[in-house]
């Protein structure tokens, strides 16, 4: 990404909105496609995997692999020196493409709390949403397991919309699209 004002050189731009540039380099293909074909995974980093896993299987995951991961490889790559922790591949049934929820719950070292987490309001990581195809069903079926929503359901933009308190206070929302 290249920012206004800045030489975009011999390849390729275009302007998304103010202050936004997409750069497409032709020695990647030539073409302006897509270079990410889908959402892959999201990963949560918790203190009770019982409990996330169990509030994953009722938005319809399945666990797929647990793993310890550690070593100075993945030390490396994460950027955290001595980690050890538990890793859970968690998988929506059915899903196609595949969508992937990790947990990671930490042995080493002892993970950080983020007292902000649930503020909507904070730079970084905001939420992660699942569509549904009836959020009233949905809300209903998960309130009934003890699942606390954090608003009531909206309309927004073609949707109906809800936010759920998630494992650790992680944010996780529920869309519904509508046909008009």
């Amino acid at each position: 990404m290249v920012a206004p004002g800045r030489d975009r050189g011999r390849y390729g731009s275009q302007r998304l909105a103010a202050e936004a540039w997409i750069c497409f380099d032709p020695r990647a293909g030539g073409s302006q496609s897509t270079m990410v074909s889908h959402f892959d995974h999201v990963t949560i980093a918790v203190r009770d995997v019982g409990k996330a896993k169990a509030f994953f299987a009722l938005l319809g995951f399945v666990e797929q692999l647990t793993v310890v991961i550690s070593g100075e490889q993945l030390s490396s790559y994460m950027g955290i020196p001595g980690i050890e922790a538990e890793h859970v591949t968690l998988a929506l049934a059915n899903a196609t493409p595949r969508v992937e929820v990790q947990l990671l719950r930490y042995r080493h070292p002892d993970p950080i709390r983020d007292s902000d987490l649930a503020r909507l309001d904070k730079l970084g990581f905001n939420h992660v949403c699942f569509k549904v195809e009836d959020i009233e069903a949905e809300v209903r079926r998960l309130t009934a397991s003890g699942v606390e929503l954090r608003n009531e359901i909206m309309e927004f933009h073609d949707r109906k919309l809800v936010f759920l308190r998630g494992p650790e206070g992680v944010t996780v929302e529920l869309a519904q699209w509508l046909d008009h």
